[in-house]
């Protein structure tokens, strides 16, 4: 029988949250069975936490690397210095390092192949910045990191999955930053990752506009017409179903993001918003587009509510079933496309429908605005 998937997952900001949904998800032990958990973090921050949470019953193995592993126990590798003062609902810079220090061994081990996949706890985006990590967050981290030439934040649940163009950027940068051939590459990896990470055949995508009722055919602005339906009609043309671009606020005013196996925002809010009012609880973070998994609750830090019990740990739940299931799905994916012959044979949990274009154009009945 196979060893359970090593699930790596690092501590996150140690004045936040992140061990508090780490305690409160592993102390069912039944997850255990489908997977083998390594944190990366500190077992001194670990029982300062476990203290002020009155957990005591939750127990660790020590190891130096998740190659030494022991399956059916919660396992943590110190990263940290053990000097580190917790402080809780507070941004230090003490905080920052640690972060970085988890994240860097973590990604050294899913380097080596140590541990199967990873899951990041919430991150200070402001003091984990430094020499090592200039970035505006895990995504782009990561993406440098194994040396993907772009990636996509793809926020998930079982209501919608919702990626970005642009992401951790000023909004008055958007516009600019907005290209054919960016919006092109997202498009294809939010296909990819709907086929090989979702096991979804033949993925439905819808794409929004930028402007206000996408443009009004040129009114409000040019960039739908002139950059983004060119686009839509180029995949169109390679047989990929992809309608669009669609008025944000109509269509999710409307409900018809639900006949849709994937949508793609041009901005961060534009999609997140939408995304978090509907599924803020359950959602997760996926990191689309790298050679290896990675998953993250949909929430932050939470230092108003740091240490006093009340975080809800569905959404990092969620990230870790998520990881799991996309891990399983690319083996797959892969062994599949080895072997044509299993595909009639390969069950599909999204039941998907074989549908074409026109088809699907006939059920979208998004007003063009809702003014």
């Amino acid at each position: 029988m196979d060893n359970p998937i090593i699930v790596g997952i690092t501590h996150g900001d140690i004045n936040g949250i992140g061990y508090e949904l780490i305690i409160n998800t592993f102390s069912d032990e039944r997850l255990l069975e489908l997977c083998t958990p390594v944190i990366y973090g500190s077992s001194k921050v670990l029982a300062y936490h476990r203290k002020v949470l009155n957990a005591g019953n939750f127990n660790v193995n020590n190891i130096n690397s998740a190659k030494d592993v022991h399956h059916g126990r919660i396992n943590l590798v110190n990263c940290v210095n053990d000097n580190i003062k917790v402080e809780l609902g507070k941004q230090t810079d003490s905080a920052g390092e640690a972060s970085f220090a988890a994240l860097s061994k973590a990604t050294e081990e899913l380097k080596n192949g140590h541990i199967d996949v990873v899951v990041t706890c919430p991150i200070n985006k402001f003091n984990i910045q430094s020499a090592e990590f200039s970035f505006p967050g895990h995504t782009e981290y990561l993406q440098q990191e194994f040396e993907a030439k772009d990636s996509l934040m793809l926020m998930i649940s079982d209501v919608m999955r919702v990626g970005v163009v642009t992401g951790h950027i000023p909004i008055t940068q958007v516009s600019a930053s907005i290209s054919a051939e960016k919006i092109e590459r997202k498009l294809k990896i939010l296909v990819q990752s709907l086929k090989r990470d979702f096991n979804i055949r033949k993925p439905r995508i819808a794409v929004l506009g930028l402007n206000p009722h996408a443009g009004d055919d040129g009114i409000i602005g040019t960039e739908d017409k002139e950059i983004i339906a060119p686009v839509i009609e180029k995949l169109r043309k390679k047989d990929h179903i992809v309608l669009g671009p669609f008025a944000a606020d109509g269509f999710f005013g409307s409900g018809d993001f639900a006949k849709f196996d994937g949508i793609l925002a041009m901005y961060h809010d534009q999609g997140l918003i939408p995304f978090k009012a509907l599924t803020m609880d359950s959602g997760v973070n996926y990191t689309a587009g790298l050679s290896i998994v990675r998953t993250s609750p949909a929430h932050g830090t939470a230092f108003n509510i740091a240490g006093e019990g009340k975080a809800n740990v569905q959404s990092f739940r969620e990230a870790i079933y998520t990881a799991i299931d996309v891990h399983k799905n690319r083996k797959l994916f892969a062994d599949v496309n080895k072997n044509p012959l299993k595909k009639q044979h390969v069950y599909d949990p999204y039941k998907t429908r074989d549908v074409s274009v026109q088809e699907l154009e006939k059920e979208v009945k998004t007003p063009d605005n809702l003014e």
